[in-house]
């Protein structure tokens, strides 16, 4: 059996966005039954030269919502970072992302199968993270190689660096709070 590009991107990118929003409400609950705030998580980081939660949870957000956009424009053209939000900020974005890739249909995305992308990327200096920027560079995809080499592994990556975050803190997370709703088959 075939696999379409929508079934490689867009159900996958919702299993794990619909899992960071079920392990951001877990982290709420935590944080009411533990007596503490979750705008502390905010800023929370693995280690000093990592971004910070609230990144790692924008990032998330664009990889998903703008990879798939990328399909259709031939830019990976996320809005600018926000910086650190409230929490509730942040669950908010993971809804955002949930609804929005919710309305991509299969014919939509399939129709930009094999598509050739000429991706720019720039990565800006940060002061308070303290990154180091980049030239700017272009890489040359097609619609599949930039999705599975580029925007999931991005993606995935920022996802289980907040999840990572959360469970350092204390929040009570484990695998299957990460993976989401498996998409089995009908026995």
């Amino acid at each position: 059996m075939a696999i379409s590009l929508y079934d490689l991107s867009v159900p996958t990118f919702l299993q794990t966005v619909r899992a960071v929003g079920a392990f951001l409400d877990r982290a709420v609950t935590h944080c009411a039954e533990a007596g503490t705030d979750p705008d502390d998580f905010v800023n929370a980081r693995l280690f000093d030269d990592m971004a910070p939660f609230h990144f790692q949870i924008e990032a998330a957000w664009h990889h998903s919502v703008w990879g798939i956009e990328a399909l259709k424009t031939g830019a990976f053209t996320p809005p600018a970072l926000v910086g650190p939000v409230p929490f509730t900020d942040l669950q908010a974005m993971v809804g955002k992302a949930e609804m929005a890739l919710e309305t991509f249909t299969p014919d939509e995305v399939n129709s930009w199968s094999g598509k050739e992308l000429n991706i720019e990327l720039h990565r800006p200096l940060d002061e308070e993270d303290a990154w180091t920027p980049w030239d700017p560079r272009t890489l040359a995809f097609t619609s599949e190689t930039f999705l599975l080499s580029f925007s999931m592994p991005n993606f995935h990556f920022h996802a289980v660096t907040a999840y990572d975050i959360l469970r350092s803190r204390g929040v009570p997370l484990g695998k299957r709070d990460y993976e989401g709703r498996l998409r089995t088959r009908s026995a």
